[in-house]
């Protein structure tokens, strides 16, 4: 009997699915209540030139990617709310 993959790559598992019948796993298969993938809400946000290259900076200093520090600026203002 084929058991069902476990790996996490999209390719692989449309591969699969290309190629298998999710009927042959219906004895594996389980139904999942809670959300499997988070929405999320991107939002564009205009910066001039400056700001966009000192936020960079400041992003690259700390060592995380620039949506990020902005995420954490947002999360900070919010919970000071």
């Amino acid at each position: 009997m084929m058991k069902l993959p476990q790996i996490d790559s999209i390719e692989i598992l449309a591969k699969f699915w290309d190629s298998h019948d999710v009927t042959d796993f219906e004895n594996e298969l389980e139904e999942v209540t809670d959300p499997v993938f988070e929405r999320k809400t991107v939002v564009k946000v205009p910066l001039d030139e400056k700001q966009a290259q000192t936020a960079q900076l400041l992003a690259a200093a700390k060592g995380i990617t620039l949506p990020t520090l902005i995420q954490q600026w947002i999360s900070e203002r919010v919970q000071n709310r």
